[in-house]
């Protein structure tokens, strides 16, 4: 629930920022997005990465990957391909520069794109950070390309109707609460 909230207020200082003229870079970086730039505290993307159960030969895709930090993690810590998508530019610099300081380039991706065109097939563990409605804009695309046995690992946010498999609540070292929701992919039903 204060993921949520914590959402819902940025949403809110940045309605409440154009109405009044200012121009801010958050305003800026903001405008024309399906979801607001909200980083995933570190621990928190830790926990992602090992709920999903990450080995030798996954493929992470990580969608809204903001400053690269999940893909730049699970490259570093597992060893495996991993692939952002994020549409604003300034993220995708900061992205680049993590990646090159992190020492992963020959590992790490980072594509331009709107994250509803992704093509998803590729993927055996996807890492998202996004609101419900884009969840479930998403679900329908992770149910026909993504292969059975797949992982989807959601920060804050689950995926309406679709129960996950576990659900885990944890702490970060700000004593924010976040709620993590694993699925698998399953075959689809004939």
């Amino acid at each position: 629930m204060k993921a949520v909230a914590r959402l819902a207020a940025i949403a809110v200082v940045v309605a409440l920022v154009q109405s009044v003229g200012f121009d801010l870079k958050l305003v800026r970086a903001q405008e024309g997005k399906i979801v607001p730039y909200v980083p995933t505290p570190q621990e928190v993307v830790e926990r992602m990465l090992d709920l999903a159960q990450v080995k030798k030969g996954d493929v992470v895709y990580d969608l809204g990957s903001g400053d690269g930090r999940i893909v730049v993690t699970a490259a570093k810590k597992y060893g495996v391909k991993a692939v952002g998508f994020e549409i604003d530019p300034q993220r995708i610099k900061e992205s680049h520069e993590n990646i090159k300081k992190a020492g992963v380039e020959n590992l790490v991706e980072i594509h331009q794109q709107d994250i509803r065109t992704v093509d998803l097939s590729p993927a055996t563990v996807l890492t998202m950070y996004l609101l419900p409605e884009v969840n479930l804009m998403i679900r329908p695309n992770i149910w026909k390309q993504m292969k059975p046995g797949s992982r989807v690992v959601s920060h804050d946010f689950d995926m309406g109707d679709w129960k996950p498999l576990k659900t885990e609540n944890i702490k970060d070292g700000s004593s924010w609460d976040h709620t993590l929701y694993l699925w698998h992919v399953e075959a689809p039903k004939k």
